[in-house]
């Protein structure tokens, strides 16, 4: 069981790096551009997927839902 939590709490550490970094991407995208070197267009490709999430009907609002409800469960540091 301890092997498992250790693993829980890598993977936890990971998602919320992965946030900030998406984070300040978005931020440093709207200040400076949607031309980063290292983060690429990072809003255009928010702006894509939430599209493609809305053309799918309803399987994009079950996967969206889904999505909300994996962040939402999570617990802050």
């Amino acid at each position: 069981m301890k092997g498992i939590d250790t693993i829980k709490d890598v993977v936890g550490a990971l998602t919320e790096l992965g946030l900030m970094l998406l984070a300040l991407a978005i931020v440093l995208a709207l200040l400076v551009g949607s031309n980063l070197p290292f983060f690429g267009n990072v809003t255009a490709n928010i702006v894509t997927w939430v599209k493609d999430m809305g053309s799918n009907g309803l399987v994009g609002l079950i996967t969206l839902g889904i999505v909300l409800w994996l962040f939402s469960n999570r617990k802050m540091a």
